[in-house]
């Protein structure tokens, strides 16, 4: 069994802790894109290539009639080998820095401890290839080797595209666009004509022994006999699969236009996308928080429905309360003019006593003693009849009149209270009468 016999190394544990853990060598270094095993997308790029060449080269470039069907041969042909000579050396040629290409592919390399180092490559030297590598070099973690400008890793090929095959590779997707275009016509052109004009696609020697409903295909090598919904299946399936190829294709040959015309590789395109999506969302957060004055005096301007609506309700209740505290008004004012009359009355009523006590007239009508006790009667039930004065023109004032005003604290009627501060304040004010 070859898993009991695996070769595992003791090394200390990325965290601290008390026990130290079986950790597996690095995988090996990947030389080019023959390494095993291949990825899912390098099969079915294989396998795409593979099914255009012989559906392509098989069935439909011998139905074209000639010359076509030479000129097509010739054409279309260059450029499925020039794909596929370009393919194999991209595939084929080996990307790293040659630095790391002079090392033993055949030693595992270390484990990439964060620890120790916070990057693998530091001062132009790789901690895990061990070697000085130039400023755009790049650790791929895929190939697990460090690439001399370093472009991106092609799962399509599975390697690492660098400076070594970047133009190789860029032959291969315009050979492949070309490629897949053109059998895209040479499809369109089989699948109209066929509805409109068959005798057109059956110019071959061959179709003179067979009747009109049966095609050939594999011309001219190997005929075969088949139905026209057959043929006309594998012609809209191809063409369907063509239509997705070639829009990948474009979409990847243009990226690539436009990274050569700016003078970037793929690999700084993305970190600057990246670092402009940073700063635009940190401008964001920050205007977010911190509005500009600009804006500030736009809202002021132009206030919204809900500074509409609350300052159509301050207006309501501000009326209110004006409203209100101007009854409390006149409230007052009346009560304040009943109190005074009142008091008027007491002391003119309280300044005849005195007079006729002091007086140096006869006083054989009014005793001493008897004056005291009245004028005493007098000034501790002055404030009663205030009172009783106070409530009848309270009973004269309908409850219309006199609209209730609550405190802020939405307690009892303020009437009372300020009945009881204005005898307070007379009370005070009122000098004492002489005994």
């Amino acid at each position: 069994m070859s898993c009991c016999t695996r070769h595992l190394r003791r090394t200390a544990p990325t965290h601290a802790g008390s026990h130290n853990e079986l950790v597996t060598p690095a995988p090996q270094p990947q030389r080019n894109g023959w390494s095993l095993p291949p990825t899912t997308m390098q099969l079915v790029a294989w396998f795409t290539y593979a099914y255009f060449t012989i559906v392509g080269f098989g069935i439909f470039i011998p139905l074209l009639p000639s010359p076509w069907n030479s000129v097509s041969f010739g054409v279309v042909g260059a450029a499925f080998f020039l794909h596929l000579v370009t393919h194999i050396a991209s595939v084929s040629i080996d990307p790293a820095h040659p630095n790391v290409r002079a090392k033993n592919y055949s030693s595992a390399l270390p484990t990439f401890d964060k620890g120790k180092h916070k990057h693998v490559i530091e001062n132009d030297y790789c901690t895990l290839c061990e070697v000085e590598v130039g400023p755009k070099a790049k650790h791929c973690r895929t190939c697990n080797k460090c690439i001399a400008d370093f472009d991106h890793h092609c799962k399509w090929l599975n390697t690492c595209i660098g400076g070594r095959n970047y133009w190789v590779f860029f032959v291969t997707v315009v050979t492949a666009t070309a490629g897949v275009f053109l059998l895209i016509l040479i499809i369109l052109f089989i699948f109209i004509e066929h509805f409109v004009n068959p005798a057109t696609l059956r110019t071959a020697p061959q179709f003179e022994s067979v009747q009109n409903s049966t095609w050939l295909v594999f011309l001219p090598l190997a005929p075969v006999q088949s139905s026209s919904s057959g043929l006309l299946g594998v012609a809209g399936f191809t063409l369907l699969l063509g239509l997705f190829s070639l829009a990948l294709l474009v979409h990847l040959l243009g990226f690539h236009i436009y990274i050569l015309f700016n003078k970037v590789s793929t690999y700084e395109h993305l970190q600057r996308k990246t670092k402009r999506q940073v700063q635009s969302s940190g401008k964001a957060d920050a205007g977010f928080k911190q509005p500009s004055p600009d804006s500030e005096d736009t809202r002021k301007e132009t206030p919204s429905e809900t500074s509409a609506e609350c300052e159509l309700t301050m207006q309501i209740e501000t009326s209110r309360s004006k409203l209100e505290y101007t009854d409390e008004r006149q409230l007052a004012s009346r009560l304040s003019d009943a109190i005074c009359a009142e008091m008027k009355r007491i002391k003119s009523s309280a300044s005849g006593v005195d007079h006729s006590y002091y007086s140096t007239g006869s006083s054989t009508h009014v005793m001493p003693g008897t004056v005291g006790a009245t004028t005493s009667d007098e000034s501790l039930s002055w404030t009663d009849s205030l009172r009783a004065a106070i409530r009848q023109l309270k009973s004269e004032t309908s409850v219309e009149d006199t609209p209730v005003v609550q405190n802020p604290l939405s307690s009892s009627v303020m009437i009372t209270t300020v009945e009881d501060h204005q005898l307070s304040v007379d009370t005070q004010s009122d000098p004492p009468l002489s005994q």
